[in-house]
């Protein structure tokens, strides 16, 4: 089973506080960027793999999709996002998804942000996200960067001249890494790109779009924080068709 570490009250708390939980999707800055990889929402069937507070699918809802499920294995992301949706075409329910169960060809796009980096089955989980999709209909997600999920232990280093630098620790060696991000030992699951896209073709999807996200002059003028983005991708959004 996935770690449900969203339901640590630690890590909850930290993660309440973060501007994209408070903000919602346009506080997200990968958010113009992902957006622009979907397709028109108007009458379509969406599923929401790790829908946390519901943002997207309240999204969608508002931008024309007939019906949206959202799925999450953390009751209290669940919580938060019923007592924030009123609109009936939205439900949520619990799921792992390293044991997903969708109908074959019940939806016409499927999506997810900031999720799948948790997934240790990921090929499994594509296979089955494939068959739950309509032909021709898309699957757009973010992760989090192959090179982002590598680092040596702080990450930032401080090269001789006083600029910042990301190690990357053993990035051809996949697996399980154990990360200390908002509350001790968060297991995410390390996999290089290419062993990522290829899970995607070897699932039967054709890839359509990647961006390895990284902010504009535009973004940082407004967040100067978003400046270190640059040094390291954080973020892999990527859109598939079945």
């Amino acid at each position: 089973m996935t770690q449900n570490i969203y339901d640590d009250p630690e890590f909850f708390q930290g993660y309440s506080q973060m501007a994209r939980s408070i903000g919602g999707l346009d506080a997200a800055p990968e958010w113009p960027a992902l957006k622009a990889m979907l397709p028109p929402m108007k009458g379509l069937k969406v599923v929401d793999l790790g829908c946390g507070y519901g943002w997207f699918c309240r999204w969608a809802s508002e931008h024309g999709a007939d019906s949206v499920l959202g799925l999450d294995v953390s009751e209290k992301m669940l919580e938060q996002a019923r007592n924030t949706t009123s609109v009936t075409n939205i439900q949520y329910a619990r799921a792992d998804l390293e044991q997903l169960d969708l109908p074959e060809a019940g939806f016409d796009l499927a999506y997810s942000s900031l999720a799948l980096h948790y997934i240790k089955d990921l090929p499994g989980l594509f296979a089955k996200i494939h068959a739950a999709l309509k032909p021709g209909s898309r699957f757009v997600f973010s992760i989090e960067h192959p090179i982002f999920m590598a680092p040596r232990n702080p990450g930032w280093l401080i090269d001789n001249e006083g600029n910042k630098r990301w190690p990357v620790d053993s990035y051809q060696l996949e697996g399980e890494r154990v990360t200390h991000w908002l509350a001790e030992g968060v297991i995410k699951q390390h996999r290089t790109m290419g062993t990522l896209l290829n899970s995607l073709i070897g699932a039967g999807f054709s890839i359509q779009q990647v961006n390895e996200w990284g902010p504009t002059d535009a973004e940082v003028a407004v967040q100067p924080a978003l400046a270190e983005e640059r040094e390291r991708p954080m973020m892999m959004l990527v859109g598939v068709q079945r």
